[in-house]
């Protein structure tokens, strides 16, 4: 997703990408991606209304944010993975948005309904490839460009914030998979928080197995078509060196 499309939708939404054509956590152990033991399920939490979250599992604990009932570009409903619960059972500790990277918060588990996801997604940096499994099985691996080393993509665990489609037009369509991660080398972007995505290569370029992109994960237009129309919000995402 490139500068016209970040001015257009008024800095909202930063998918930290190199415009130059050169340029819940997961259950995973230290293996390949096909060798890997995957969670089948990951439950998640949809927000009924803007909703506080604590550093410990009780409101009289620190503040760890605030997190809106929809995010900024689709209006679509914010759904976090849940980590853990507490409090027996009344509040739930959950990944969140933004900067630092991979933090969590807990917040009250009347203050959600709750589902979950059959798929997550892990990104190998060194291998330079996407890997998503459904149901703990592995169903597709893509190759991928990376961030460059000056402009490195984030490692972690996050989490799908949004799925944007994207028009012909713009760079990047046709999908965007905005994350929860955020560039640890650029703090702004085009007026936007650096925010990291995986989006395609049209209109923008790129050559899959190498790392030249401000920070986003880039896909083949048939391969990120296959994710825009099969992932959605709250789908747990690991970065991995």
């Amino acid at each position: 997703m490139g500068g016209s499309i970040q001015r257009r939708l008024r800095g909202a939404l930063t998918l930290a990408i190199s415009v130059s054509l050169v340029s819940a956590a997961a259950a995973v152990a230290a293996t390949s991606p096909s060798a890997q033991h995957v969670a089948a399920t990951q439950q998640l939490a949809v927000l009924n209304h803007d909703t506080k979250a604590f550093q410990a599992p009780r409101s009289s604990s620190g503040s760890a944010g605030e997190v809106g009932e929809v995010r900024p570009i689709t209006g679509e409903r914010t759904v976090l993975p849940i980590l853990s619960s507490g409090g027996g059972g009344a509040w739930l500790k959950v990944l969140l948005p933004g900067r630092p990277n991979s933090h969590t918060g807990w917040i009250p588990a009347a203050s959600v309904s709750r589902t979950s996801t059959s798929w997550r997604i892990i990104v190998d940096l060194s291998t330079r490839k996407v890997t998503v499994f459904d149901n703990g099985h592995l169903t597709r691996t893509f190759s991928v460009v990376v961030g460059a080393p000056s402009t490195p993509t984030p490692t972690g665990n996050f989490f799908v914030e949004e799925t944007v489609p994207l028009s012909p037009a713009i760079a990047g369509e046709p999908f965007a998979l905005a994350l929860s991660a955020r560039s640890n080398a650029l703090k702004e972007f085009d007026g936007g928080p650096g925010q990291v995505a995986l989006h395609g290569l049209a209109n923008i370029g790129g050559i899959p197995g190498t790392a030249v992109s401000h920070g986003c994960i880039r896909l083949p237009t048939a391969d990120i078509a296959w994710l825009g129309q099969h992932i959605s919000s709250g789908v747990p995402v690991t970065i991995t060196k």
